[in-house]
C-alpha cells in the first residue's frame, strides 16, 4: 500500500465533506446566529457523537480492523469467507446493545439534560424543553453512525478507502438542505437541522452497504451469539471501551462547562472546533486510516522495523502539512471567521469571540494529529487499553483545568485546557513507544521536523505583517474581506511550501508522487 496514494485519496474526499461542512455552518450562523436555538442544536447534535465515539470508533473500530485484516491475510485467492463471518458475527452482538441504549437515552431525556447542563440552562424553559425534544429526535443517529463505523473498518481493511472518506459529505448535504428549506431561524430551523442528521446517518449506510457489497461482502443479519472470534474482540476493547466511558464522561463535562457560559458559547465552539477539524481530518485521520491496515500486516508478519518506518513517514508528512496549518489558523484567525461567518444574525462581535476561541484551540492542533499518528502502533499490537487511559487521564486533567479556571477567564479557558491535555496524550504516547523500541524519531526525521518548524516561523511572520498592511480591507465589504483573506493565506502558504522545498523540510519525493510525476512503488 503506498501511504501517500492512500492518504492522498482519503484527505481528498474528506475535503469535500469539509468544505460541504463549512457551506453548513456559514449557512447556519447567518440564519441562526449566535441563539439560544442554535446552542440547543449543537447541544443535541454531540450526545450521539460522543457516544459514537465510544461504541462506534475509538477502541471498538480500532480494535476491529486488526482482527478483521488478519482473516483477509489469511484467506487464500481473496477468500474472504472468514472475514465475512466475523463481521457478521460482530454486527449481530452489537446491534441490539447500539438499540437498547438508544431507546434508554429517550425514555430518560429529560433526566440526562438536566443532569449535564448547568442551572443556567434548565432553569430557561426554551433550552430545556427544546433539548429535550432534539435529544429524542436525534438520539437513532447513534445507530445508524455506529454501524457506519463497522462498514468502514470492513472497507478500509480492504483497502477500499474511497466510500468512508465520502460518506460524511452525505451528512452535510442533508443539513444543507434542511436550511435551505427551512431559513426561518429559530426552533423551527433547528427541528429541521436535526431531522435531517437522521436523514444524513442512512444515507451514510446505505452508501457503505452498497460499497461493501461492491467488494464482494453482503453481511446478512445473525442472532446474537458469542462465538470465540467475538469473545477475542470483547477481550481487546472491553477494558478499553469502559476506559473510554471515562472519555466520554469528560466530554459531557466539557459541555457542562459551556452550559454555564454565555449563550452562544456552543456556537462560537463548534465553529473553532470546525476549523480545527479540518487539518485534523483531512491530516490525521486519513494518515491514521490509511497506516492501521498496514502495520498491522507488518506486525502479523514480525516486522517491527518496517511498521516502525510507516510511522514514521507518517510523522513526517503529517507535521509537514499540520505545522503551517497550526501556525497560520493561530495568526489569521481573526479574519478567517470573519469572511467565514460574519453577516446576518452573526455579528462582528461574535466573529471576534470565535477567532479568539479559534486560535487557542489549534495550538493543540500538531499534537491532535500525532494523536492520529502513534495510536494505531498500539491498536496494531491490540494494545486498545494503553491509548484510552492516556487519553482519560490528560482529558480529566483538562477537566480540573476548567474547574479551577473557569469562572474567571470564561471561554477561553475551554481551548487551552484542551489543548493543553492533547500535548500531554501526545507525549505520554510517544513517550511509551519510545520505551518499550516500538518507534522513535530518528535523525532524519527530527531535522525534518525543526526544518517544517522554521519554515512555519517564517510564515507566520509574513502573515502578521500583511494583516497589518491589509487591515482595512478585514472592517469593509464581504468582497474586500475575502481578497484579503485569501492574500495573506495565499502568500503565507507559498512563503512555507518555497522554504520547505528548498531545506529539504520535506521529501521531494513525496511531492511528485502526489503530482503523478513519479511512478509509485510497493515500498513507499
Amino acid at each position: 500500500m503506498n501511504l501517500i496514494k492512500a492518504g492522498g485519496t482519503i484527505g481528498g474526499l474528506t475535503l469535500v465533506s469539509r468544505i460541504l461542512g463549512f457551506v453548513r455552518e456559514m449557512i447556519f450562523a447567518r440564519i441562526m446566529g449566535a441563539s439560544a436555538a442554535a446552542d440547543v442544536f449543537y447541544w443535541a447534535f454531540q450526545l450521539p457523537n460522543l457516544l459514537r465515539r465510544l461504541f462506534g470508533e475509538g477502541a471498538f473500530s480500532q480494535g476491529f480492523v486488526p482482527l478483521f485484516a488478519r482473516f483477509t491475510e489469511k484467506g487464500d485467492d481473496g477468500d474472504l469467507t472468514e472475514a465475512k463471518r466475523f463481521a457478521e458475527e460482530v454486527q449481530a452482538v452489537f446491534l441490539p446493545i447500539l438499540i437498547i441504549v438508544t431507546a434508554l437515552f429517550v425514555v430518560f431525556m429529560p433526566a440526562i439534560v438536566l443532569g449535564v447542563t448547568s442551572e443556567e440552562w434548565s432553569d430557561d424553559p426554551l433550552k430545556y424543553d427544546l433539548s429535550i425534544e432534539l435529544g429524542r429526535i436525534v438520539f437513532p443517529y447513534l445507530v445508524f453512525i455506529s454501524l457506519v463505523s463497522l462498514f468502514s473498518g470492513i472497507l478500509n481493511s480492504l483497502y477500499r478507502f474511497t466510500a468512508a472518506a465520502f460518506a460524511p459529505a452525505l451528512l452535510n448535504v442533508a443539513l444543507v438542505g434542511a436550511l435551505l428549506l427551512f431559513p426561518q431561524g429559530g426552533e423551527t430551523t433547528a427541528r429541521a437541522m436535526i431531522w435531517s442528521v437522521l436523514v444524513g446517518g442512512v444515507l451514510q449506510l446505505g452508501l457503505l452497504v452498497w460499497a461493501t457489497k461492491r467488494a464482494g461482502l453482503v453481511l446478512k443479519l445473525r442472532p446474537p451469539r458469542m462465538t470465540p472470534r467475538v469473545k477475542e474482540l470483547l477481550i481487546i476493547i472491553l477494558p478499553a471501551t469502559l476506559g473510554a466511558g471515562g472519555y466520554y464522561l469528560s466530554q459531557v463535562i466539557y459541555l457542562y462547562f459551556a452550559t454555564r457560559l454565555e449563550t452562544g458559547t456552543l456556537v462560537y465552539l463548534q465553529q473553532a472546533d470546525r476549523l480545527n477539524q479540518l487539518p485534523l481530518a483531512l491530516i490525521g485521520a486519513a494518515i491514521s486510516t490509511a497506516i492501521l491496515p498496514n502495520i498491522s500486516r507488518h506486525i502479523e508478519r514480525n516486522e517491527s522495523k518496517q511498521a516502525a518506518n510507516v510511522q514514521g513517514r507518517a510523522t513526517e508528512l503529517a507535521m509537514l502539512l499540520t505545522i503551517p496549518a497550526a501556525v497560520g489558523l493561530t495568526v489569521a484567525a481573526q479574519p478567517i471567521m470573519t469572511v467565514l461567518f460574519k453577516g446576518g444574525e452573526f455579528t462582528a462581535e461574535d466573529a471576534a469571540t470565535s477567532g479568539l476561541v479559534l486560535s487557542l484551540l489549534v495550538l493543540g492542533l500538531p499534537a491532535y494529529v500525532m494523536i492520529k499518528v502513534l495510536a494505531p502502533g498500539f491498536y496494531a499490537r491490540k494494545n486498545i487499553r494503553t491509548p484510552v487511559i492516556v487519553a482519560l487521564s490528560t482529558l480529566f486533567f483538562g477537566v480540573l483545568l476548567n474547574y479551577l479556571f473557569i469562572d474567571e477567564y470564561g471561554i477561553v479557558t475551554l481551548p487551552v485546557a484542551t489543548a493543553i491535555s492533547a500535548w500531554l496524550n501526545a507525549l505520554i504516547l510517544y513517550a511509551i513507544l519510545h520505551a518499550k523500541g516500538h518507534f522513535k524519531i530518528e535523525g532524519w526525521l527530527g531535522i525534518r521536523l525543526i526544518k517544517q518548524l522554521a519554515a512555519a516561523a517564517v510564515m507566520g511572520a509574513i502573515i502578521y505583517m500583511l494583516q497589518g498592511q491589509l487591515d482595512t480591507y478585514f472592517g469593509a465589504s464581504a468582497g474586500k474581506r475575502v481578497l484579503g483573506t485569501v492574500a495573506i493565506v495565499g502568500a503565507g502558504g507559498i512563503v512555507y511550501l518555497a522554504l520547505a522545498w528548498f531545506t529539504g523540510a520535506m521529501d521531494k519525493s513525496d511531492i511528485l508522487i502526489l503530482m503523478r510525476k513519479k511512478k509509485v512503488t510497493d515500498e513507499q
